[in-house]
């Protein structure tokens, strides 16, 4: 008997990307009947709640379908937390594509270590539609090729797209804290988890995520401003695991050239030494969210 997987979807506005997303979790080479999948639709605007439904109606995995008045992620990953009745819940994102072996590759990684609370797949180290998109791929997946059950990594975060959490361990530690509506419900989560004695790891199977569309620098700027000012709340919650000083433009202006070498000695790409830029850009961007929202509360 497989053991019976819940995939977690929380949405809003995402037309663009949905229908590409279920299409990749209805590709895999997982028992169908061993699967189902969890929508939240957390006030989208557009069209992606009919396009859920019209697709669920049509395909052979058990799906359920929330719809809320954006309540935030905290709200919706727990609703897909306590309707789950998979031993595993597998988080995917709006605008992710997985391989075709992904819920295989990482269910057979849990079931193989049963002190893993959560364990995250690689982001494929692939050209975006634009030269933006693909620096910002080279950036987050070198940023993630980190050893998350050592010490040093307890300021990282996985991030909860592509990431498979045993169900006993997020209900554990009482799923997900719905103070936090923007960025960083998943970050939190991990660190409870962590608290709670279960170990965090990654694995090698891949996916894909929103820039293989095309970034541009505004949209790349607007994110991570936002970014910064959802941290703030996580930050005063868990004081101490980031250092304020290591999140200032400098310090990732030095980040990315680090990164650029890892990369470069990846693709054998160039373009990778336009890391330090681009890091740069993410890291103002951040602290004049981070600002905005300290100084409001």
């Amino acid at each position: 008997m497989k053991p019976k997987v819940t995939v977690g979807i929380c949405v809003r506005n995402c037309e663009d990307f949905i229908k590409e997303a279920v299409d990749s979790v209805v590709a895999q080479d997982f028992p169908h009947e061993s699967m189902e999948l969890v929508f939240v639709d957390d006030g989208s605007e557009d069209k992606t709640l009919s396009i859920i439904k019209d697709y669920v109606s049509r395909i052979d995995i058990s799906s359920k379908i929330f719809h809320t008045s954006w309540r935030g992620l905290g709200h919706a990953r727990n609703l897909v937390v306590a309707n789950a009745e998979g031993n595993y819940i597998l988080w995917v994102d709006g605008d992710m594509i997985l391989s075709n072996d992904y819920v295989t590759e990482q269910v057979s990684f849990m079931e193989k270590h049963p002190e893993v609370g959560a364990a995250k797949g690689k982001q494929a180290m692939n050209s975006g539609g634009n030269l933006l998109a693909t620096l910002e791929t080279y950036s987050r997946a070198a940023g993630r090729i980190v050893d998350y059950s050592s010490e040093k990594s307890r300021s990282k975060s996985m991030g909860t797209g592509g990431c498979i959490y045993r169900v006993n361990a997020i209900r554990q530690v009482n799923g997900f804290d719905e103070n936090i509506t923007g960025y960083g419900e998943d970050f939190d989560a991990e660190h409870r988890i962590r608290k709670a004695g279960w170990s965090l790891c990654t694995t090698n199977v891949q996916f894909s995520d929103y820039e293989r569309r095309g970034l541009t620098w505004k949209d790349l700027f607007r994110k991570y401003l936002q970014r910064g000012y959802d941290m703030n709340y996580f930050l005063r919650k868990n004081r101490g695991l980031i250092r304020l000083p290591n999140m200032l433009p400098p310090v990732a202006l030095l980040a990315g050239l680090f990164q650029s070498f890892t990369v470069y000695k990846l693709t054998r790409r160039k373009v990778a030494f336009l890391l330090p830029l681009q890091c740069t850009l993410k890291s103002t961007a951040w602290c004049l969210g981070f600002l905005k929202s300290y100084f409001e509360s």
